[in-house]
């Protein structure tokens, strides 16, 4: 290797969100991050609710609580259907007018 050309490679400590610090070497320096090893869902097999930028919350205030307006609708729309008439015959009734027998 050619000297005075490469950039220094120096410890480094990453810190993440979680509290978790990891020792390593760097041209950067010390940095931090959010998510790292120990708390990441691929590797701990557990989910773990990271909301970037509010998204979540921008997402109700644009569409509202979606659940609640179904359930209003739906007993909004079973409210105005009309009783069933009873001269239909059941579910599973036979449609053709039986035979007479000879």
């Amino acid at each position: 290797m050619k000297k005075g050309i490469h950039p220094d490679y120096k410890p480094a400590k990453i810190s993440c969100a979680c509290g978790n610090v990891i020792q390593t070497r760097s041209t950067k320096g010390d940095y931090e991050v959010q998510i790292c090893s120990k708390c990441h869902p691929f590797f701990t097999g557990k989910q773990k609710f990271v909301d970037t930028a509010g998204r979540v919350e921008r997402f109700k205030r644009r569409y509202g609580d979606f659940s609640a307006k179904r359930q209003a609708r739906a007993a909004a729309s079973s409210a105005q259907e009309p009783e069933a008439d009873s001269a239909k015959p059941p579910t599973g009734a036979p449609t053709t007018p039986d035979k007479p027998e000879t």
